[in-house]
């Protein structure tokens, strides 16, 4: 599927309102990402987008991506070593499935939603809001491209 394209089909005002839900409810960070370029090893792709967007700089490390290849029909989890030392890697493929079955169907909003949700409850088990305090946002929770 050609990116544009894909990027119609989402509802980037659902996607980021469950960015700001799982990031109230924690003190972690999540992204989403599309990428334009085709896509052989995603998970590399995904590694060098994570870098790209400072998402290593959070101050727990605790940052997770969804990378997109609509092109290559692939996309990537992947989380922080803050929150992979929690989670394992079964965690990241178990939320992978979980948004491949809606990602098939086309519904590509659910898919993501999805993701962001479960990464979302990780983040909030691991990495919970301390009392009142005030949350930094360190990171935008816009829906990024190239």
């Amino acid at each position: 599927m050609q990116t544009n394209a894909f990027l119609k089909t989402l509802d980037n005002d659902r996607i980021v309102a469950a960015i700001l839900d799982a990031e109230y409810r924690s003190r972690g960070e999540i992204r989403v990402h599309v990428t334009n370029q085709s896509i052989a090893e995603v998970e590399a792709a995904a590694r060098a987008q994570f870098e790209k967007l400072d998402m290593t700089k959070t101050a727990l490390r605790n940052g997770v991506l969804i990378y997109v290849a609509p092109r290559s029909q692939r996309f990537a989890v992947i989380g922080d070593a803050g929150i992979h030392e929690r989670c394992g890697p079964t965690f990241w493929a178990d939320i992978a499935a979980a948004m491949e079955a809606d990602f098939r169907a086309g519904r590509f909003t659910d898919g993501i939603v999805k993701g962001v949700q479960q990464a979302g409850e990780a983040l909030a088990r691991y990495f919970p809001r301390a009392g009142q305090t005030q949350d930094v946002n360190e990171l935008p929770d816009d829906v990024t491209e190239d």
